[in-house]
């Protein structure tokens, strides 16, 4: 799942040449080994693109005769924002109405990882997660909310410290039922456990 050496000592290289053109001295005791982390840190960043996800699910599909919304809430995510190349950063909430199958829990942390390690925008990075589950198990419906913090807005630009951005994918039952979607929507309320 590592990029090849080359590819780290050219990133590195890069970085290098970018440290000058800022201005700086990449000679410097504080900037020796600056390039080849930066290389190994966007090579870990951007890992998703190298995420095999047959192999993520990894026969981690159960047959259950179940059809009750199954709702992972709260998972963390990590990514870079495509335009600035700055994180951006929330939580993800994932439902899913089975028909007959099941994926294991753990999995759908893994599928929110394989995606939102790559350069994104949101709206993107939501739809892959629904869609990644959705062609994974074939269920009845597929939802999707991620509310996020972006660097690129607070830092720079706008510089708006407290604003986020949510979006939503609705795939099947959550887009065609209202009760299903008001459901996993309550149900991804902050309530403490």
């Amino acid at each position: 799942m590592s990029a090849a050496p080359e590819n780290d000592a050219e990133i590195a290289r890069l970085v290098e040449r970018q440290l000058r053109a800022l201005g700086e001295d990449p000679e410097r005791e504080g900037l020796l080994k600056t390039p080849e982390r930066v290389a190994r840190a966007l090579r870990f960043l951007t890992s998703g693109y190298r995420a095999d996800l047959d192999r993520l699910v990894n026969r981690a599909v159960f047959h259950e005769d179940t059809s009750e919304m199954i709702v992972v809430r709260d998972i963390e995510l990590y990514s870079m924002c495509e335009h600035h190349m700055l994180p951006f950063f929330g939580k993800a909430h994932v439902a899913y109405v089975p028909d007959g199958r099941i994926i294991g829990l753990s999995k759908i942390p893994r599928l929110v990882d394989a995606f939102a390690r790559r350069l994104q925008v949101q709206e993107r990075l939501t739809q892959q997660i629904a869609q990644a589950l959705e062609g994974a198990l074939k269920p009845h419906g597929v939802g999707v909310v991620i509310e996020a913090r972006h660097l690129c807005m607070m830092m720079r630009g706008v510089e708006k410290q407290n604003s986020s951005a949510t979006t939503s994918a609705m795939l099947g039952t959550f887009r065609t039922d209202a009760k299903t979607r008001a459901e996993f929507l309550e149900l991804t309320r902050g309530r403490a456990l």
